[in-house]
């Protein structure tokens, strides 16, 4: 790993252990909760794709009119075939059919299309400091910066239809409602280029412009999943906001497999993280019991040793004292304490400290100034 990354590396890590790693498994746990849920919204997604009935474009008059379609409202149907401009529709019920006029034309191709998305996206691909001197702080976030702080998309399209591969133009048609659909196209990459920036040399970011443009091009053979119903005389099919995707390459099996596949990963996904977090937060639940006992010892120690000072304390200041070893201030406390320089032991050790404390210490018995006082033991 680069030496400009050990900073975030160790913060990451200091972070994860946080607690006994009780943060690392809250934050499996998160994960691991997150992975259900898109686990069972993938599940349903699969179940209903795979209820769905596949038919040919021309067959789906018949399945809208069956009496399965009366008790099914909306109708998810899956179907397979070739865009075409709604132009080449109009032409052919005039008599001729065209395919070039209401299409879209891209600059990085001289293909016909019905959509087209211009997207340009600034990159940041490292930060400079004064005097030239690069890191990169940032590296381990650097494809969500770059997509989610930087990017900006225009879509063009026209009306199209799927109609039948190889019948066409004999064969029916279906319309594609793209209105108030989320789903990504089936585009296909016709421009891609990257133009530097320059920027001043003391700038914190160096910075690039990536111009790139995708099409929907006619002719192309795709997958439409959605809600069929008819439209006037015409049959229209339009995005399911519940499914994953709308318009796709792959054909229904594919799409099944990979979302079988997806489902799998993220249910055994789930369920080890979820093992792994129940198995981290229960090591720091543990060992914080313990630490709390332990705690809970030390205190009790501590009273237990305070409480035994003050017992001796009060034992000491209860036994009988002779007379001649009285404190000359207090006269009830033995004396244990001598004064500096003079040497006298006259005072118990809590008169001694009144009488160092004082603003003028003497000693009591010679009056003679006092600098400290020294605590006596006998043995």
């Amino acid at each position: 790993m680069p030496l400009r990354n050990h900073g975030t590396a160790a913060v990451l890590a200091r972070l994860a252990v946080a607690c006994d790693g009780a943060i690392l498994g809250l934050a499996l746990a998160a994960v691991s909760a997150a992975s259900w849920v898109k686990y069972a919204t993938t599940s349903a997604a699969l179940d209903r794709i795979s209820c769905a009935p596949s038919a040919p474009i021309s067959g789906l008059r018949a399945i809208l009119s069956s009496a399965d379609y009366l008790n099914e409202d909306p109708l998810l149907v899956v179907v397979r075939g070739r865009v075409q401009p709604s132009s080449a529709v109009e032409a052919l019920s005039d008599g001729a059919v065209s395919e070039t006029n209401g299409v879209l034309t891209p600059r990085g191709s001289d293909e016909m299309a019905v959509a087209i998305l211009n997207t340009q996206m600034c990159l940041y691909n490292e930060w400079r400091g004064m005097f030239r001197w690069n890191f990169d702080l940032h590296a381990l976030f650097a494809k969500s910066l770059k997509e989610q702080r930087s990017s900006s998309s225009l879509l063009k399209s026209v009306s199209f239809v799927l109609v039948e591969a190889g019948d066409w133009p004999n064969s029916g048609y279906v319309h594609v409602n793209l209105d108030g659909s989320a789903h990504p196209l089936p585009l296909t990459t016709v421009y891609h280029e990257l133009h530097p920036i320059q920027v001043p040399p003391f700038t914190f970011f160096q910075v690039a412009l990536l111009d790139e443009e995708k099409i929907l091009p006619v002719g192309k053979e795709i997958t439409a999943i959605g809600i069929c119903r008819p439209r006037d005389e015409a049959i229209e099919i339009k995005s399911c906001q519940e499914l994953p995707c709308f318009l796709s390459d792959m054909t229904k099996d594919e799409i099944v497999a990979e979302l079988n596949f997806d489902a799998g990963v993220l249910f055994w996904s789930g369920i080890l993280l979820g093992i792994l977090s129940v198995g981290i937060l229960g090591y720091a639940v543990i060992r914080n019991w313990w630490k709390w006992k332990e705690w809970r010892l030390r205190r009790r120690r501590q009273n237990e040793d305070l409480n035994n000072e003050a017992l001796s304390r009060s034992s000491m200041e209860q036994e009988d004292v002779p007379d001649g070893e009285l404190c000359v201030i207090c006269l009830s406390r033995r004396r244990r304490t001598a004064f500096v320089p003079c040497g006298h032991l006259v005072c118990c050790p809590h008169c001694a400290t009144s009488v160092v404390h004082d603003s003028s210490p003497k000693c009591p018995l010679c009056c003679q100034d006092v600098r400290s006082s020294i605590r006596i033991y006998e043995s």
